[in-house]
């Protein structure tokens, strides 16, 4: 009976996550601020008019570091097209790793330490990595990411978005 309860639950997660990743509607990204490391504020209403990319990593997720060169040659590629990109450290993450990995692999992005967590909880409580989500020019989430995802079917998102 244990086993049973433990599989459905299992099932009525998977089927809960895909169905938070993939849902259709659009709905407008939280109104929040983000201090990079150099101190300079930007919010959700300033990035009006391009595509974001914010995507919450921490140091210590295998998948975030794997991923982390395909983000940054995604942001260099598509930058003078009005994409940007926001790294959000985890509030569990420390900030001395993050400063460091941020200075060592030299990133062009700007990064967010999300010291009180704060920025997460605004983006409906995200607690794993990497999660990313797609803003429009409009300021509207287009896409949710949770863990790997399709890098094609990610460009393709983006360039629709920029030619929007």
């Amino acid at each position: 009976m244990k086993k049973i309860v433990l599989g459905l639950a299992a099932v009525i997660a998977i089927g809960a996550a895909a169905l938070w990743q993939f849902q259709g509607s659009a709905q407008a990204a939280p109104n929040v601020a983000f201090t990079d490391l150099q101190g300079k504020t930007v919010t959700t209403q300033d990035l009006r008019g391009k595509v974001v990319l914010v995507k919450f990593w921490a140091t210590s997720c295998v998948t975030c570091i794997a991923q982390m060169p395909d983000t940054i040659r995604h942001y260099q590629d598509l930058k003078a097209r009005g994409f940007d990109t926001i790294g959000v450290a985890m509030q569990y993450d420390p900030p001395n790793y993050v400063k460091n990995y941020t200075e060592t692999r030299q990133l062009p992005f700007p990064v967010v330490i999300d010291a009180q967590g704060k920025i997460a909880q605004a983006f409906g409580d995200v607690r794993l990595t990497p999660t990313a989500f797609l803003i429009d020019k409009q300021g509207r989430i287009i896409k949710r990411y949770l863990g790997n995802y399709d890098e094609q079917a990610f460009l393709a998102t983006v360039e629709k978005a920029l030619a929007s």
